[in-house]
């Protein structure tokens, strides 16, 4: 038994440790890291240096909350804007996080330029995270059920059909933005599809 709420198809392995791309099993057996944590492990497991940096933040400060001035994050954020060419940085802790944000910042262009209900194009099959704006904006009904309602200002259009966005877009001037991420397994991340 277990005492996790089922919110994913949890696949039947457990990994003990990663050393960079790899990662091992219970078993001993070695795996091909393809997920990254979904994203989050993008710099692999174990690396030194990475994992000394860590313990030495933590050794004087784990968190303290974006209403307060934090020194390394905002030399990141000037070294990633250098780097970029954008003028300002957003932090965030998840993808649904990133992609909440996105949604918001649309919304707000869209209200600063009097649209009163400003749309984002999304796309069938896409998924953009588990928050509520996100989930609406994902194109998996089997993700969404049991959730509605859904909130509303997504336009959904075939995945790659730049046609059809290029329509919508036309023939609809509440459009703010488009959101788009790859299809994966069937309008989803597998295996909770």
């Amino acid at each position: 038994m277990t005492h996790l709420m089922h919110t994913y198809g949890r696949l039947p392995v457990t990994f003990s440790h990663g050393a960079g791309a790899w990662l091992w099993d219970t078993d001993g057996r070695k795996y091909l890291d393809g997920l990254s944590g979904v994203a989050v492990c993008g710099l692999g497991h174990a690396h030194p240096a990475i994992a000394k940096a860590i313990c030495d933040q933590a050794g004087k400060l784990i968190h303290t909350s974006n209403w307060y001035q934090i020194d390394l994050q905002q030399k990141l954020a000037g070294e990633l804007c250098r780097l970029s060419g954008m003028e300002t940085v957003f932090f965030s802790n998840s993808g649904a996080e990133a992609n909440e944000a996105a949604i918001k910042l649309a919304r707000l262009y869209g209200h600063q330029r009097k649209i009163g209900s400003p749309t984002i194009i999304v796309t069938e099959g896409s998924f953009h995270g588990r928050t509520l704006a996100t989930l609406s904006a994902t194109g998996n009904r089997k993700i969404q059920a049991g959730f509605e309602p859904l909130v509303a200002g997504f336009n959904r259009v075939p995945y790659n059909d730049l046609a059809t966005i290029a329509q919508v877009g036309d023939n609809n001037k509440d459009v703010v933005a488009v959101l788009v991420e790859p299809i994966t397994g069937e309008g989803g991340l597998a295996p909770d599809a």
